[in-house]
């Protein structure tokens, strides 16, 4: 894939999470702020003051996520976004990580 493929999926796929995450908390199922800058997008839960970063990486063709329980690498592979160590797709365990730290099970796209 090359680089501007990259930058456009990996810009999509941080407007999708920011957009869940705005409807989950317009309907108050979710206590959180999102934020953009560039290619970063901080998700901040109101309730407790933790956060989660999301972030490009174009050198390594990887989003990157770092919250409470680690950091972890994806990389698209057949049009989802893989973690590079356990295989395990980055909305569900985005799912998993908002859920523990806002306090309230949610699923993302």
């Amino acid at each position: 894939m090359g680089e501007s493929e990259f930058l456009a999926q990996a810009e999509a796929t941080l407007t999708a999470i920011e957009g869940a995450l705005d409807r989950l908390n317009d309907e108050d199922m979710l206590d959180v702020e999102c934020s953009r800058s560039g290619n970063v997008l901080e998700i901040e839960f109101i309730d407790n003051g933790s956060k989660i970063i999301v972030n490009s990486q174009a050198a390594m063709q990887e989003l990157w996520v770092a919250s409470r329980s680690g950091g972890y690498h994806y990389r698209q592979k057949d049009g989802k976004w893989l973690n590079t160590r356990d295989g395990s797709e980055l909305f569900a365990a985005l799912s998993e990580m908002v859920s523990t730290q806002g306090g309230s099970p949610v699923v993302l796209g």
